[in-house]
């Protein structure tokens, strides 16, 4: 457990950070920060979990009177990405963190809550989630950041996590277009449609992360977020607008993958078909002088070629000349 206590117009104390070795008891630490923001109305309390217990959740719901439905929602990592705050600035924004792994192209999914309520700022990270480390560190250089209180961290984590969003776009957008040479460069296999299919899986973890946060996006860009502070405004609407360019790139990548899918599927059918003329074409080849052996294998004693010196000679340039018209014939159509 990290608390934090960021100056705002004179500091609450000279350490602004504590982290908690795990023998202390750290409930006396929150009220004691709580009550003091609270008072002096300067400064504000920022509370980071990390895949917390049972009992230190409990303790954070009660010291800071979180509402319990909500505290649910923070612990869940099921739960859908959500913006769930009001016009006081006070809520719940629940987000998916993104990382995308080089070695096996795939993408891996965390979890990052932000709970704002009156003078603090609750964090609650399961998974591969984003480092807070240097989002502290931006607050502690930028006044803008520590003069909005909690929603200033709200923003530090939101640009952060987006960013994120929009590296993994990126990288997904790269194999997808690898994977489309690959495709039309050479004749499909199975191996190419199952990996369409497994980058498709990788890109819908993406669009679970950024879709549920696209009308939000869109009210920051319009600004009709009231919670927002106006000297604020302008962070939140560049997050946003990056927040929709992770969505149109995902997009597009979902619709090409889909077509690359449709167009795989259809040249493996192409593949198959010109496999079955060729097989059919050798099989009608070979039908010839099957049925000419068959004839002759019969045995009958008035068959008048079986008593002539050059009968057994025809039979075989016959057969000869006839596969041989059929193969010319069947290369002109292009069955072989």
């Amino acid at each position: 457990m990290g608390l934090y206590a960021p100056d705002h117009v004179t500091p609450l104390e000279d350490v602004h950070t504590w982290e908690n070795p795990g023998d202390l008891d750290p409930e006396p630490r929150l009220r004691e920060l709580r009550d003091a923001c609270r008072t002096k109305h300067e400064g504000f309390v920022w509370v980071g979990l990390f895949e917390p217990t049972a009992a230190e959740t409990a303790m954070v719901r009660d010291v800071f009177g979180i509402p319990h439905l909500q505290m649910e929602d923070i612990t869940n990592v099921d739960q859908r990405p959500k913006f769930e705050i009001d016009d006081h600035g006070h809520g719940l924004a629940l987000l998916k963190v993104l990382d995308y792994v080089e070695d096996t192209s795939d993408v891996t999914t965390g979890q990052v809550s932000v709970y704002l309520g009156d003078g603090f700022a609750l964090t609650v990270r399961y998974g591969r989630a984003v480092d807070l480390a240097p989002i502290r560190a931006r607050l502690d250089e930028s006044a803008d950041l520590r003069g909005s209180g909690p929603i200033g961290v709200l923003y530090a984590v939101l640009d952060r996590t987006v960013d994120g969003y929009l590296a993994v776009a990126n990288e997904v957008s790269m194999d997808v277009e690898t994977l489309e040479a690959s495709i039309f460069a050479a004749n499909p296999s199975v191996d190419s449609t199952n990996a369409i299919y497994r980058l498709k899986r990788e890109n819908v973890e993406i669009r679970r992360a950024v879709q549920p946060l696209v009308p939000w996006a869109l009210d920051a860009i319009s600004e009709r977020a009231d919670w927002v502070p106006e000297t604020m405004r302008p962070y939140f609407r560049d997050v946003g607008d990056h927040l929709l360019r992770a969505h149109d790139s995902t997009e597009a990548s979902d619709t090409l993958l889909m077509t690359m899918l449709m167009a795989s599927t259809s040249l493996q059918d192409l593949q198959q078909n010109r496999d079955m003329r060729k097989i059919s074409a050798w099989v009608a080849i070979a039908a010839v002088p099957t049925m000419i052996a068959g004839i002759y294998g019969m045995n009958f004693d008035s068959m008048p070629e079986l008593h002539w010196a050059f009968g057994y000679p025809m039979i075989l340039l016959i057969m000869g000349g006839t596969c041989t018209l059929m193969y010319r014939a069947f290369r002109r159509s292009g069955w072989l």
